[in-house]
């Protein structure tokens, strides 16, 4: 099964500078628990915005890069028909983790999409699809909100009722 897991702002922002809009412990939890052990994929600037632009540990990086990167640490493909085929190849759950390019590249062969929502504006400069609004995208399942480091977040989750 392939999933997005994102966290986004009211605006369905999710970005801005490279970088996450909000420090939020309890998503950061979340992400780790529920993508530790399994495969990630995502675009090389999602990869470089890691600490010292490496891969996450305990995952499966698959990074699609510009020509003549090679992977340290990750599998780098340098195409979307060659992510698709990698991905393919993959026993367990694949993750999509960004960045705003690739979300919307992946986001037809995702059969899930994990969305942490954030009451509050980051001011993003990237945005992820307002799931509310694709046809191809079902609300399954809604959290109660919670607060982490001052910032109310709700837990949810989309299907594709297309795959």
């Amino acid at each position: 099964m392939i999933r997005a897991i994102v966290a986004v702002d009211e605006k369905w922002g999710i970005g801005k500078k490279n970088g996450l809009l909000f420090d939020l412990p309890l998503d950061m939890r979340f992400f780790r628990e529920t993508t530790s052990g399994k495969t990630v994929c995502m675009g090389y600037n999602t990869l470089l915005s890691f600490p010292n632009g490496k891969p996450l540990k305990n995952r499966k990086n698959i990074v699609i890069c510009p020509e003549g990167v090679e992977g340290d640490g990750f599998i780098a493909v340098h195409s979307m028909p060659e992510m698709l085929e990698t991905i393919g190849k993959e026993d367990g759950d694949v993750y999509v983790i960004g960045g705003g390019d690739f979300f919307k590249k992946m986001l037809a062969y995702c059969d899930e999409t994990l969305v942490t929502k954030v009451k509050a504006d980051g001011n993003a400069e990237v945005f992820f699809e307002n799931l509310d609004k694709e046809e191809d995208f079902k609300l399954v399942e809604e959290g109660e909100d919670l607060l982490t480091n001052g910032y109310t977040i709700k837990f949810t989750k989309y299907k594709n009722i297309r795959k």
